[in-house]
């Protein structure tokens, strides 16, 4: 990759988040942390205000306008596959806020490139063997998961039980060809596993996490590979 590459590499990543470090940006782009610097650097010299904070990393500064983000074909290719996914493993919800994302990124592209992705696009099918459940949830548990407010679910188990729980999710899983939303429950007062297809109601609240500290979902997953691996 060249510089020029690199450097606009390096200003999408730091669009797309609210601080990258120094060693993120390094290993993202495979050069050295004196590399990052120098490009850091650079990009006062050619304008582009960044600030720093200790121990969070760089960030564009709030206010400055960056032009348009340009995608060479072989990146819409690919985010024309994750489309065809996003329709057979995420909700409406998600849906529909992705589709108008890539039609955004749609709006960026060449003449040429709309109509190679267009026919690309007619050739790229994925088939459900069945329909999955009229749910609207997870942009909702996203919502959750980034406000750190309470979810209150009408929940029906394995065994057909049905019951009403307020519960703190610490994330979202997908295995088993289905979402599971990872929270503490109150109403069994440790972290349980709800599988979302089997969420029949959702109401997210405006009242923040009670629970003052949770474990971060990289502790919890270990744990359930642990038992999927045992599983027959």
């Amino acid at each position: 990759m060249n510089r020029i590459d690199r450097l606009m590499g390096m200003l999408t990543l730091l669009q797309s988040r609210e601080f990258v470090t120094a060693p993120q940006l390094a290993q993202q782009f495979e050069i050295s942390v004196r590399t990052v610097y120098r490009d850091i650097r650079a990009f006062g010299e050619i304008g582009i205000p960044l600030g720093y904070e200790n121990n969070k990393g760089y960030f564009i500064v709030q206010g400055y306008f960056l032009p348009p983000v340009s995608f060479t074909s072989e990146e819409a290719n690919a985010l024309l596959l994750i489309d065809t996914l996003v329709h057979r493993f995420v909700d409406q919800s998600a849906q529909k806020h992705y589709q108008r994302a890539l039609n955004k990124i749609k709006a960026t592209l060449k003449g040429s490139q709309k109509a190679a992705l267009e026919t690309l696009q007619s050739q790229i099918r994925t088939l459900k063997h069945e329909d999955g459940p009229n749910i609207d949830y997870l942009s909702t548990i996203q919502a959750a998961l980034g406000q750190r407010h309470i979810l209150k679910i009408d929940y029906q188990n394995y065994d057909q039980q049905r019951s009403q729980r307020e519960i703190e999710p610490i994330g979202l899983i997908f295995y088993d060809l289905n979402w599971h939303v990872i929270a503490w429950c109150w109403l069994r007062h440790s972290y349980r596993d709800f599988k979302v297809s089997r969420i029949l109601g959702l109401e997210l609240t405006a009242i923040p996490f009670r629970k003052s500290e949770h474990v971060a979902i990289s502790q919890y997953i270990p744990g359930l590979e642990s038992y999927l691996n045992g599983l027959p």
